[in-house]
């Protein structure tokens, strides 16, 4: 089945099953935002054990996606993953930390006389909410302004730029997609702690929720509008029939003009994600989370698309332009691609088991009695 495929074809379906788990990711860090607003939201040492134990049934789940993101680069774009992550070493380096503190903080917060206490490990969460997703944006925020990195016959990366990838969130362009990607997750953070916990208790904890649902939609909105109307105006990357990289100007607006089934992807996903607000925020509803999650996954879409697809760089050098990497001359052997396609087949069975397991934890809403078991965090 899959051996019979053109390479082309094989690249650009594992291209899209990298941005699908890149989107799914990026839904999947509400539970970052709901870390950040946790001295926001809660006032009281219940209302702080609410948020935290809603938040780390789920905290596993972002990690191995994250993982899962990874590994799906190193085998499918393996030049992409030796550039990125053997040159701009800093970047990635930082970001896996703030991951690191993350798993500490919520097997550590509440044992008996742990050597930090409790405040520390909880600001270790508030890092690794807002420090680490902003990281992850401006890495993102690379696919279109270019890093500084060349490479030789061999392959062998050199990293021009002594902040050896940190360079990156002082991009105005990437820190705004960065600050956006904080934003919403906070925002799909308060979605979620709205749809999770029992609020019989703590009424006024989920009235500060919402209300810092539509906040954190303000807050966002700025960034968003700058990212967009950039990618509108900006000179990107291209190449031609021969591979040759050169500089064209509006470069992403031709992508999305010539994919519209992308920039329906993104207009609709931007729709959602205000729907799921409003729902939550102004409505009063519970199921906001589920209209914002699949929005971010739409948008995440439309930006992957966007970076790789219509004869497009999705890692360009700014530096050296025929250094770029794309979809195509970034990519493992046909073989390779071939046998992980066959591998791939056992994903959609994996996705109904995380479902149902999801199910089972959601069957009833965390309340007072779950913050003082055995195993709380």
């Amino acid at each position: 089945m899959f051996g019979d495929l053109d390479i082309t074809l094989l690249q650009q379906l594992w291209w899209i099953i990298a941005a699908i788990v890149g989107s799914l990711f990026l839904f999947l860090n509400f539970v970052q935002g709901g870390q950040t607003l946790l001295w926001q939201v809660a006032k009281s040492e219940m209302e702080k054990s609410l948020v935290i134990n809603s938040l780390g049934r789920k905290w596993e789940l972002t990690f191995t996606t994250l993982v899962l993101f990874g590994g799906a680069l190193f085998a499918a774009f393996p030049k992409f993953y030796a550039t990125s992550f053997g040159g701009a070493y800093w970047v990635w380096i930082l970001i896996l930390f703030t991951f690191i503190i993350q798993a500490v903080s919520y097997e550590f917060r509440k044992k008996p006389a742990n050597l930090l206490g409790a405040k520390i490990y909880e600001l270790f969460l508030f890092i690794n909410g807002s420090v680490g997703i902003l990281l992850i944006g401006a890495a993102v925020g690379t696919f279109f302004t270019g890093s500084n990195f060349t490479l030789n016959q061999y392959n062998q990366v050199t990293w021009t730029h002594p902040l050896l990838g940190l360079e990156a969130a002082f991009s105005i362009f990437n820190l705004s997609l960065g600050l956006f990607l904080v934003f919403n997750a906070r925002l799909l953070g308060a979605m979620y702690l709205v749809n999770n916990i029992d609020f019989s208790t703590t009424p006024e904890l989920e009235q500060r929720l919402r209300r810092a649902c539509l906040i954190n939609l303000i807050c966002a909105l700025p960034f968003l509008l700058y990212v967009l109307v950039s990618l509108l105006v900006m000179n990107g990357y291209g190449f031609n029939e021969a591979g040759v990289v050169s500089m064209v100007s509006g470069k992403y607006l031709e992508n999305l003009l010539a994919m519209p089934v992308v920039l329906t992807l993104l207009l609709v996903g931007l729709v959602l994600v205000v729907l799921g607000v409003v729902l939550t925020s102004i409505l009063n509803g519970y199921r906001g989370i589920w209209f914002g999650g699949l929005g971010t996954v739409l948008v995440g879409l439309a930006v992957f698309f966007t970076a790789g697809f219509n004869n497009t760089p999705f890692y360009p050098s700014k530096v050296d332009l025929q250094s770029s990497l794309s979809i195509y001359n970034a990519s493992s052997s046909h073989y390779t691609l071939t046998a992980m396609s066959y591998v791939a087949l056992v994903i959609p069975f994996v996705l109904a088991y995380i479902i149902y397991v999801w199910k089972l934890m959601d069957a009833r809403k965390i309340g007072h009695d779950d913050v003082h078991d055995s195993k709380a965090y």
